[in-house]
C-alpha cells in the first residue's frame, strides 16, 4: 500500500469518549448487508496506525475477530444479545475497560452500528467506573458526544449497569485477558463470515 491508503481508514462514527483512550465507531468494515472486507482491511490497518491497543466487540456473534488476529490487533469480545440479562457481560467488560485504562491502553468499542447497545454500555461504564455520578448525567454526556439520542435499549442497558457493583479504586478485576474474554469464541472461517 501507498500513500494515504498505507495509514488505513477511520471507522465510520468513530467517536472518542475519554479522549486519545476510549473510543467507540461502528463495526470495522461495516455492519451486516453493507459490510466490506476492504474496507474493514482499511479500518482495521488505521486502528493499528492510530496505536489502539485492542478492540472490543460487543457484536453477538464472533465476526470480525479473526480479522483482529490477521492484522495483529488484541480484542475481547463480550456479546450484548437481545433478550439476555447483560449485567453479566457487562461486568465482565467494565472491570476489563476499567484494568486496560489503567495500564494505558488505548481501546476501541463497537457494535454492528453506533447504535443503542453501544452508547447505553458505554454511559454504564462511566457511571459504574465514578467517572460520571448518575446515569442521567451519564446518558446526556454520551447523547452530547456521540451527536445522537439515547432510545429505552440503550437506556435499560444504562440501568442494568447502574445495578452492578460500582469500581471500587483498589479492587483488582479478574478474569481479565489481553487478547479475548474468558470464554473465547472461535471465530468462523473467513468464507462463512459473509461480505
Amino acid at each position: 500500500m501507498r500513500g494515504k491508503w498505507a495509514a488505513g481508514i477511520a471507522p465510520r462514527n468513530f467517536t472518542w469518549i475519554i479522549r486519545d483512550r476510549l473510543a467507540v465507531s461502528e463495526r470495522p468494515g461495516g455492519f451486516a448487508p453493507h459490510h466490506r472486507r476492504v474496507r474493514r482491511k482499511e479500518e482495521i490497518i488505521w486502528l493499528r496506525v492510530q496505536g489502539f491497543d485492542r478492540v472490543i466487540s460487543l457484536l453477538p456473534s464472533p465476526h470480525n475477530l479473526y480479522a483482529y488476529d490477521e492484522e495483529g490487533i488484541a480484542w475481547a469480545h463480550y456479546p450484548l444479545q437481545a433478550g439476555v440479562d447483560p449485567r453479566p457481560v457487562l461486568r465482565e467488560c467494565y472491570a476489563d475497560l476499567q484494568e486496560a485504562l489503567a495500564r494505558g491502553s488505548r481501546l476501541l468499542v463497537h457494535h454492528d452500528d453506533l447504535g443503542e447497545r453501544v452508547m447505553g454500555a458505554i454511559a454504564g461504564f462511566l457511571v459504574w467506573s465514578g467517572r460520571i455520578s448518575t446515569a442521567h448525567q451519564a446518558v446526556a454526556v454520551v447523547e452530547r458526544i456521540v451527536g445522537r439520542q439515547m432510545g429505552s435499549l440503550g437506556r435499560e442497558i444504562v440501568v442494568a449497569a447502574t445495578a452492578l457493583d460500582p469500581w471500587k479504586g483498589s479492587q483488582a478485576p479478574s478474569g481479565t485477558q489481553e487478547t479475548a474474554s474468558p470464554a473465547r469464541a472461535t471465530p468462523p472461517p473467513p468464507d462463512q463470515e459473509g461480505e
